[in-house]
């Protein structure tokens, strides 16, 4: 037995199911699972002081292509839309190795767990080079983050109508195929498990109605998640309409991807019945304020749908489309954009960092996650709230409007990824001359 003691927090913001607070309060982990919350508690394991600081869950972070960590702010993209960003990185993608997958796998969660995120998903969806999603599932598994990978997919290339290169596109039996080997060697359905695998189609523009339709049958044979993009922007739409004859919301409808075992990304021009049809049918719904904003797609609805009930989770978006992946800075952004669009009371400090925390474990299945109560898992942020980004807040919980976007500690099943500001499961200075050594390299090959 294992025991750890978060003794004498300044305040704990459970996110429970009551959203309790706590003053002066402690927390006892035992065997990766939170066995006790309250004051004066006692352990004969490791004791982490936590006095002056703020521990939230461990933040969930719903949508992400950590490949891209090696292509930010590539100049032929910082000013483009959707689908010529995405012209303009194919090429440099194509060239991508398993090398380049596993250390911008690295990079990418080593940022996240510094921004106070325990659990990532990832939507990797073209396998140059013989790379494959392996890669990132090893890369996880040395940082020590609990991680969701779905197995992506591009099947129509440009020949055909689509907007990929024809060499980045596999065929689609090749594709259930892999989702197959992925699901039987890596899915993990223990309350405890550190990687659970999801199928995910890239998008409508990039795979097939048979392909979307096979993978949903597939995946509920499985019991895995799903997961694809929908409805980023108005070429979306347009495309959605021209190529199908209807708009994105009645698409998924249609091939029976909704549900509560779907996940979508964006959705950043839902109009009223789409956002009807995923709260009567409980999808989720990845938002994105960062990528939304960096790529001009619009300012998604989020406060419709938490009015409405449909389930969402925050997502960092790739790195080359954000260009960052600090999810606590994303959780801030997704409340000031509220803001910008519904008024100033449209959504509080503590609703951002609760989509940021519960709101994501429970879109992603895994409702064990993502909260601070008795039973749940001990992922575990802890904010250091005496330096200079707090000081003068009146109240040091409201994270979201003055607080640290750097954790100070972070625990993963109980387990420390962040020590004092430094991740300490991996060399992060080695790390980031080699991910830097493979981007120049990319570099001088164009």
């Amino acid at each position: 037995m294992i025991e750890l003691l978060i003794r004498n927090a300044g305040h704990i913001l459970t996110m429970d199911d009551t959203r309790r607070e706590l003053s002066n309060g402690d927390v006892l982990i035992r065997d990766g699972e939170i066995a006790a919350i309250g004051q004066g508690l006692v352990t004969t394991g490791e004791t982490l002081d936590a006095a002056g600081c703020v521990v939230t869950p461990g933040l969930v972070n719903t949508h992400h292509h950590l490949f891209q960590t090696l292509t930010r702010a590539v100049p032929g993209g910082q000013d483009a839309l959707l689908f010529g960003w995405l012209k303009t990185l194919y090429p440099i993608w194509a060239r991508f190795t398993p090398d380049h997958m596993f250390v911008s796998a690295q990079v990418g969660l080593a940022e996240l767990a510094l921004s106070g995120c325990t659990f990532s998903s990832d939507h990797l969806y073209l396998y140059p080079n013989g790379t494959s999603i392996d890669d990132t599932i090893y890369a996880a598994a040395e940082i020590g983050m609990r991680f969701h990978p779905t197995r992506g997919a591009m099947s129509i290339g440009e020949s055909n109508g689509g907007l990929p290169p024809d060499h980045l596109v596999e065929t689609e039996a090749a594709i259930l195929e892999d989702c197959v080997r992925v699901i039987d060697r890596f899915h993990d359905t223990a309350a405890s498990s550190m990687c659970r695998v999801g199928v995910a189609p890239c998008s409508p523009f990039s795979v097939s109605r048979d392909l979307m339709r096979d993978a949903a049958i597939l995946a509920r044979d499985k019991a895995v998640m799903l997961h694809t993009h929908l409805a980023e922007n108005d070429q979306d739409i347009a495309y959605s309409l021209e190529t199908f004859g209807c708009r994105p919301g009645q698409y998924v409808q249609d091939l029976e991807w909704v549900g509560s075992d779907v996940w979508l990304a964006h959705c950043v021009k839902l109009d009223q019945s789409e956002i009807d049809l995923f709260a009567a049918t409980r999808t989720g719904v990845a938002h994105c304020p960062c990528s939304n904003c960096r790529l001009g797609s619009g300012i998604a609805p989020v406060r419709a749908m938490r009015d409405r009930g449909v389930p969402v989770g925050i997502g960092v978006d790739g790195s080359a489309s954000n260009d960052a992946g600090n999810l606590i800075a994303e959780a801030r952004q997704a409340m000031l954009l509220q803001r910008v669009a519904n008024g100033a009371d449209a959504m509080s400090a503590r609703e951002a960092l609760e989509l940021a925390t519960r709101g994501g474990a429970d879109i992603l299945g895994r409702p064990e996650c993502g909260r601070i109560a008795v039973g749940a898992r001990a992922d575990i942020a802890i904010w250091d709230v005496s330096g200079i980004e707090s000081a003068g807040s009146w109240d040091p919980a409201a994270l979201l409007l003055a607080g640290p976007t750097t954790v100070r500690d972070l625990l993963v099943e109980g387990r420390r990824v962040v020590r004092d500001r430094q991740i300490c499961t991996i060399d992060l200075p080695a790390l980031i001359a080699r991910q830097n050594k493979l981007a120049q390299a990319l570099k001088d090959c164009l």
